[in-house]
């Protein structure tokens, strides 16, 4: 809400140009409308920037691409996966043990993506869980395949309920350390008990959300997406591409 009344004055004070910069884009997850009676939030809030004198949009790792068509201006799609990735090779993980993981479906392509940047100097697998949802939070696992699982890619930890348990079946079939990697840390409820479970040596995130002092757990690493921000701004300032 701060952002739209920010952008308002702005456009009430014949601003050039107004691009929001989101590195979080809220309500994402309701994109769709699956059952009768919810709303597509995800299109409404797309409606109240636009609405609000945004003419440019600057995002970072969107739930689903596809948000973008919500859009009637231009969208710029960023992603953290250059400064994840170059954290993860800082990892020197050996070569023959690193392993892609994806935690459900909805990510292999995320993880294939990240596969396919070591695949010039790594043996990486990449591997899926396949999830009967009770609840969104909560899914049921069964490995699709058995390997020496590592790294766990994901956009993001809300209840750190599906890392754990992916962690927790790559263990079960021989990975002695699984590091989870999601995007954007939302980590509601009380994820710090979870967080801090056998399976999960380090949980690396990036600063898209800011965490609150009693979220700052000490198994966190949190990557900065600031410079990565400031160069697209600096961009798109300047009209280059």
């Amino acid at each position: 809400m701060e952002l739209l009344i920010i952008m308002d004055s702005f456009k009430r004070a014949s601003a050039a140009r107004i691009t929001a910069v989101l590195p979080y884009y809220g309500y994402a997850r309701q994109d769709r409308k699956d059952q009768g009676r919810v709303p597509i939030t995800a299109k409404l809030v797309a409606n109240l920037l636009s609405s609000a004198g945004a003419h440019r949009v600057l995002a970072l790792d969107l739930h689903a691409a596809q948000i973008q068509g919500f859009f009637d201006i231009p969208v710029d799609h960023l992603h953290a996966a250059p400064v994840i990735n170059d954290y993860v090779r800082s990892l020197n993980i050996p070569l023959r043990d690193f392993i892609v993981l994806s935690p459900d479906e909805g990510s292999i392509k995320r993880a294939w993506c990240t596969r396919r940047s070591w695949a010039a100097r790594s043996r990486s697998l990449t591997n899926a869980f396949e999830r009967d949802r009770d609840q969104a939070s909560e899914p049921h696992r069964r490995p699709r395949w058995t390997a020496e699982w590592r790294v766990i890619f994901d956009d993001m930890i809300t209840t750190a309920g599906s890392v754990v348990g992916a962690a927790n079946v790559a263990k079960h079939n021989g990975a002695a350390r699984s590091t989870p990697v999601p995007r954007n840390a939302v980590l509601c409820g009380r994820p710090s008990s979870v967080c801090a479970t056998p399976p999960l040596r380090q949980i690396i995130v990036t600063d898209s959300i800011p965490l609150p002092p009693h979220k700052q757990l000490p198994q966190i690493k949190v990557l900065s997406v600031a410079p990565l921000l400031a160069d697209a701004i600096k961009r798109i300032h300047f009209n280059e591409s």
